[in-house]
């Protein structure tokens, strides 16, 4: 089994839309969306949930009341505000506030605070009209970490075994941190979507250049790429010089966005220049993979 993750130096570049033609185009696969702080995936490929999990991300203080004097030295020490005191002298925790830093349960006298596991969010298993799909979804105010995007890949990689498929695509989160080294560590190839402002340059060498050190193989593509033609070519000129494969120039079209509001993949709601260039790059992306499989 392979394993395509679609990730980007930051936000917005387009990479959900083309993740979900991905899914249409590509055969025995199963999907995992990674990027669960915003998992919105599932609004194109709309899937039928078969399985609920939950998600425990981190911990949580919480005082026994039956123990606590309301001496306030929990008060003095959370750096984040998170434990207050009533005018009764009743001491509380704010578990919103709260970071889970257990500073207060070593604190306390009495041994009054308790460290707990806080449900942090749910993740699913789905089957949609393009195959099995593994997605997440974070509870409010809770963060992101490694730890659930790597309990979604896992399960893809469960189903892709048990059911013999030959791909796994994972749409990854943006930027640099925890979620993006768990979606992209381990992955056979990372195509890096980027669009032809300074911000996505930036951002884009700084992904390849994570990518890279985790010795992960890496293409690139330009997303709305006529925007800004000046920019398009410094990309061009910088995969070139770093030996990074262009898979794929997708011009702008309005058409996405109705494809978008439709909730439809657009490579079933049109076949413009766009779709067409995103079917051009899939197969680009499948040579990619076989000159890989030559390598090993």
């Amino acid at each position: 089994m392979k394993q395509l993750v679609i990730i980007s130096g930051k936000g917005g570049t387009g990479k959900t839309i083309i993740s979900a033609c991905f899914a249409t185009l590509a055969q025995k696969k199963v999907v995992a969306d990674c990027d669960v702080d915003a998992s919105n995936l599932y609004l194109l490929l709309h899937p039928e949930i078969q399985e609920t999990h939950q998600f425990t991300g981190g911990m949580k203080a919480r005082i026994v009341q039956e123990k606590c004097t309301g001496c306030g030295e929990c008060v003095n020490t959370c750096r984040f505000s998170a434990i207050s005191e009533k005018e009764e002298g009743e001491v509380i925790i704010d578990p919103i506030s709260c970071e889970g830093c257990a500073v207060c349960s070593y604190i306390c006298p009495e041994e009054a605070i308790k460290m707990e596991e806080s449900m942090s969010g749910e993740w699913f298993v789905s089957q949609t009209k393009y195959g099995p799909f593994v997605h997440a979804r974070l509870g409010i105010a809770q963060e992101n970490s490694g730890k659930l995007v790597t309990e979604v890949r896992k399960k893809a990689k469960d189903i892709a075994e048990k059911e013999k498929l030959d791909l796994a695509i994972i749409d990854g989160p943006p930027g640099i941190g925890c979620p993006v080294i768990a979606s992209l560590s381990g992955t056979d190839l990372a195509l890096v979507v980027t669009e032809p402002s300074l911000s996505g340059i930036h951002d884009m060498e700084r992904v390849i250049q994570m990518a890279h050190y985790f010795k992960t193989q890496t293409a690139c593509c330009i997303n709305k790429y006529d925007l800004n033609l000046q920019n398009s070519a410094q990309i061009e000129s910088w995969c070139e010089k770093n030996s990074i494969p262009l898979v794929g120039k997708i011009p702008f079209d309005e058409e996405v966005t109705k494809s978008m509001v439709q909730g439809i993949p657009l490579t079933e709601y049109a076949n413009n220049s766009v779709s067409k260039e995103i079917k051009k790059m899939w197969q680009k992306l499948d040579k990619l993979f076989t000159r890989e499989e030559i390598k090993k």
